[in-house]
Formats: structure tokens, C-alpha cells, sequence
């Protein structure tokens, strides 16, 4: 139980750093391995990956993230019925069901998840930042006070001089060049 409770708090960890994660898999990411790519903000995977949680299969539950973050990722009744019937996933079937962002070629997970962190550097690292709080911030409330989250997170980004940058890049047809 100690073990699983650490296990629980560093991918807790994980999915609260301020910045983007991604996870990129190849191989089997069952149990823990699954319940870290979950804690992630993307997840991708390579064609030979296999993804579960099979702890039921073993009398016992995913205990580091997994009921929680699953149903969120997958839906509810999808959530279930994995984690009640232990099933492991190929990784196409993983991205039929929006599990992980994107099924690349064998081999090509970890290149993929750099061209993904490439993508997202080039964008205001503050915007970005903000991009996330918002999300994670607004997403299990009210709409109402989900919006409220957003606005503050707004709040923060638009008297930047990074903002400043990408506007007067968009009119002069240049890149911006972003300092955070």
C-alpha cells in the first residue's frame, strides 16, 4: 500500500507540472505503466504497443491513478469495462477510443512525442501554460465557474509582452519570437 501511494502522489506530480507532458510508448504499458501515460497531457503510442490495467485479474484495482484518470480520458462506461474485464488494448484500438493522441509506426513513438514538443515550444510558452491551467482548472466544474477559470487564466496572458510579440508577428508575417 505504501508502494502504490507513492506511485499515486509522483504521477499526481506528473499531471499537475504547469507544463505540457507527453508520454511516448512502445512495448506494454499495463498497471502502473498505463496509469503514468494517463497522468500525461498526451499520450503516444507506437503500433506494437499493448495498454491496460489488468489489477482485477490479480483480485486487486489500479491503484495509482487509474479509476480516476481512465474514466476521464475514455469515458465512464468505457473506463469500466476495461478495468472489469482487465482487457489489454493494441494501440490502434487504444486511439479508436481517444485512450492515447496518436498510433504511429513501431518504433517511432519517442521521435513522434519530440515532433509533438517541437509543435508546442514554438507557440507562446506563457499561452500555453495558461492553455493547460484553464483546461485542468475549468474542466471538472460548473460551466459557469469553468469559464470564471478560464477568465483569470486570460487575465494572465493578455497584458504579456509575449502577446505583444505574436500579434505584431501575425501583422509583420514573421515568426514570433516568445520569451515566456
Amino acid at each position: 500500500a505504501a508502494f502504490v501511494e507513492k506511485l499515486r502522489l509522483s504521477f499526481h506530480g506528473v499531471s499537475t507540472l504547469p507544463i505540457p507532458t507527453i508520454a511516448a510508448i512502445e512495448g506494454a504499458a499495463l498497471g502502473g505503466g498505463l496509469e503514468l501515460a494517463l497522468a500525461c497531457d498526451i499520450r503516444i503510442a507506437g503500433s506494437r504497443a499493448l495498454l491496460g490495467l489488468p489489477e482485477t485479474s490479480l483480485a486487486i484495482i489500479p491503484g495509482a491513478g487509474g479509476t480516476q484518470r481512465l474514466p476521464r480520458v475514455v469515458g465512464v462506461a468505457k473506463a469500466k469495462e476495461l478495468i472489469f474485464t482487465s482487457a489489454r488494448l493494441t494501440a490502434e484500438e487504444a486511439f479508436s477510443i481517444g485512450l492515447i493522441n496518436q498510433c504511429v509506426d513501431a518504433e517511432t513513438a519517442v521521435s513522434a512525442a519530440e515532433a509533438m514538443a517541437l509543435k508546442i515550444v514554438q507557440n507562446g510558452p506563457i499561452g500555453v501554460r495558461m492553455g493547460k491551467a484553464a483546461i485542468d482548472g475549468g474542466i471538472e466544474k460548473s460551466i459557469d465557474d469553468a469559464l470564471n477559470v478560464e477568465k483569470a487564466c486570460y487575465a494572465q496572458v493578455v497584458n504579456t509582452d509575449d502577446r505583444m510579440e505574436g500579434i505584431n508577428a501575425f501583422v509583420e508575417k514573421r515568426k514570433p519570437v516568445y520569451k515566456g
